[in-house]
């Protein structure tokens, strides 16, 4: 579509100058419109996540005033059943019939005993004439006994009417509490009144907890309940002095001088709650949301105020948040789109000036091309030679490495095959023996073993074969006394003179490690092998083979007193072709390492001038 301001930047209707300040022209009004915009956005955008907010704080007030009165009720009903049940006590009445000391005393124990199950403060038991006889408290100092309560309104109410509730401040423990009574009628009429009084410390406790000042008014808006103790029979509304006088006379709430709250600039809502100003104990004033409910079954009204700067801000904030999330895409793409149609009516207006320029550069752009063609086919042609002589030099590193691991596993063979080829060794020369004294049932034996052994180092090198192919055995149960007696069948034919030396502790039968036998005898041998050669022919030479069961599973220790592994060897141990010995090749420690860690174990050793301990930790399974 094409328009007068679209024509004033077509090429040819005006210089590449002008168009050049049409468009800064055109940039200022979108940034004026763009900042008005942001601002009456910002503004709107407040004031609609405020009233949000506030819309939003004020249901949350009131289902948690609903639910904080839903249990202050059963906080009541729980206790307005013990005097209920009570009075009908076939025991307490008796009491009253016939009072004194005797008859009393258990009913005072009785009243102690509910008390402290029912989590009441107090329960009393008051004559006809309003002195109490009984009571939960009967063994403090504060005792409710012999105190007359005639003038109390529960007292006066449950002998009219059966049965009163009335919070006060209490005349001895100067504590306040809702007094729950029920007469107990007799025979010939009233005999007395039994009395609980239920306090709400663990209830305004919980309200503290939160941040939310939370009370309890009566029907002439004093404060009987609250989470602020300083706001504790303050009231609501102003409260005539005369009014006032006549409920200090009554002692219902002590000498409290029943002052308004401290609140200032109180709002109503449509919604029925208020906004207004209080003055907290050390916090100063803040401004708060009150919502107020009804507590079912009583005459209170509870009230709860909710903190609103703080909620107002994020409301107001997360507002201004989304319409910038709105209006600055927006924005930019406004932006865009002003800056494509200037840089469309720009670029045909550069387009004419620069055909001509282009026209000349062609042809010294040809010229450059050939060169660089010709260039490009000499760096062509190198780049090919180097890949070929590259690849040569990779061919020849992965040659020398396969020939460095199949050097590595062919030493790793040799090494751990030539205990049981000693062994062999030692077998068939005993056999021989054993044939020229005639004994063939006794070189029959030996020609078992040895066929034995045979298959063991056939299953030794297909063992090392796949560990240079860097597989792994299967982890199964293997019991680790097989794994002891067989290492030291494959050592006694070599080491006969000083196998004496060898204290083995063996374990239980039922103790069974993960791993493979073979394998683990072969990370047993190596270790029982470096021990002898250790200790060599030295006078009390010992080698102790412990093993016990830990918290983590099973622990394999060799020990030696030989002396010691000396420091330039130590710290390489396990690294292959480390060796101290002038025949070995270094390769029996670092294969055991690969294979105790293959089934999730762990080698540790300690060495000094006393001998040197290998500890071998291996994963406990369960017996088959």
């Amino acid at each position: 579509m094409h328009n007068a301001a679209m024509t004033a930047y077509l090429p040819g209707t005006d210089d590449l100058g002008a168009l050049r300040r049409r468009a800064r022209h055109s940039w200022l009004v979108f940034s004026a419109v763009a900042l008005a915009l942001l601002v009456a956005g910002f503004l709107l955008a407040g004031a609609y996540g405020r009233s949000q907010a506030l819309a939003d704080l004020a249901e949350q007030g009131r289902l948690d005033a609903s639910l904080k009165a839903s249990l202050l009720r059963a906080v009541v009903e729980r206790q307005r059943a013990l005097p209920l049940v009570l009075s009908d006590d076939a025991a307490i009445r008796e009491a009253l019939v016939s009072p004194g000391p005797q008859s009393m005393e258990p009913i005072n124990r009785k009243l102690e005993s509910l008390a402290a199950s029912a989590e009441a403060a107090v329960v009393y038991l008051i004559g006809r004439d309003g002195v109490a006889v009984a009571a939960s408290n009967w063994r403090e100092p504060t005792s409710f006994v012999g105190n007359d309560y005639a003038f109390r309104d529960y007292f006066r109410l449950a002998m009219r009417d059966g049965k009163g509730e009335h919070f006060a401040m209490g005349t001895v423990s100067r504590r306040p509490g809702l007094y729950i009574s029920r007469r107990i009628d007799g025979p010939n009429g009233p005999l007395g009144v039994i009395v609980a009084k239920l306090e709400f410390d663990g209830v305004e406790a919980d309200w503290r907890v939160t941040d939310k000042p939370t009370y309890v008014t009566d029907r002439r808006g004093i404060v009987l309940i609250t989470s602020l103790p300083s706001w504790r029979f303050m009231t609501t509304k102003l409260i005539p002095e005369e009014r006032r006088a006549d409920i200090r006379e009554s002692l219902q709430f002590g000498d409290a001088p029943l002052l308004p709250l401290p609140f200032h600039r109180i709002e109503a809502r449509p919604d029925g709650s208020s906004t207004l100003e209080a003055l907290l104990p050390g916090d100063g004033t803040e401004a708060y949301l009150r919502v107020e409910t009804l507590v079912p079954s009583t005459n209170w009204r509870l009230e709860q105020l909710s903190p609103l700067r703080a909620v107002l801000a994020a409301g107001a904030r997360e507002a201004r948040l989304l319409m910038l999330a709105a209006l600055v895409p927006l924005l930019a793409l406004g932006a865009f789109l002003l800056r494509r149609r200037q840089a469309v009516a720009m670029r045909s207006a550069s387009e004419r000036l620069a055909r001509n320029e282009l026209e000349a550069k062609v042809e010294a752009r040809t010229r450059d091309l050939l060169m660089a063609r010709d260039r490009l086919e000499i760096e062509i042609a190198d780049h090919r030679e180097t890949a070929e002589k590259l690849q040569a030099v990779q061919q020849d590193l992965v040659q020398a490495n396969r020939l460095a691991i199949l050097g590595q596993v062919a030493a790793g063979v040799a090494h751990e095959i030539n205990q049981p080829v000693a062994t062999i060794r030692a077998y068939a020369d005993n056999a021989r023996t054993f044939l020229d004294r005639g004994q063939s049932a006794t070189a029959a034996e030996n020609m078992e073993t040895i066929a034995e052994l045979t298959e063991r180092v056939g299953a030794i090198t297909d063992e090392l074969r796949r560990f240079a192919r860097k597989g792994h055995f299967a982890a199964e149960p293997t019991a680790i006394k097989d794994v002891v007696e067989g290492a030291l069948l494959l050592l006694r034919s070599r080491f006969a003179g000083r196998m004496d030396a060898i204290r083995i502790e063996l374990p239980p039968d039922g103790l069974m490690a993960l791993g493979n036998r073979i394998r683990l005898e072969q990370v047993l041998i190596n270790l029982l092998q470096n021990a002898l050669e250790a200790i060599g022919d030295r006078d009390a030479a010992t080698i102790l083979v412990r093993c016990a069961e830990t918290a983590g599973g099973i622990k394999l220790t060799v020990a030696d007193n030989g002396p010691g592994i000396p420091a330039e060897i130590r710290d390489e141990l396990f690294t292959p072709f480390n060796t101290s010995k002038e025949e070995g090749l270094g390769l029996g420690l670092a294969i055991s390492k690969e294979i105790v860690s293959d089934y999730g174990g762990t080698i540790e050793v300690e060495s000094g001038p006393s001998g040197t301990t290998f500890t071998v930790h291996l994963k406990k399974a369960q017996a088959q």
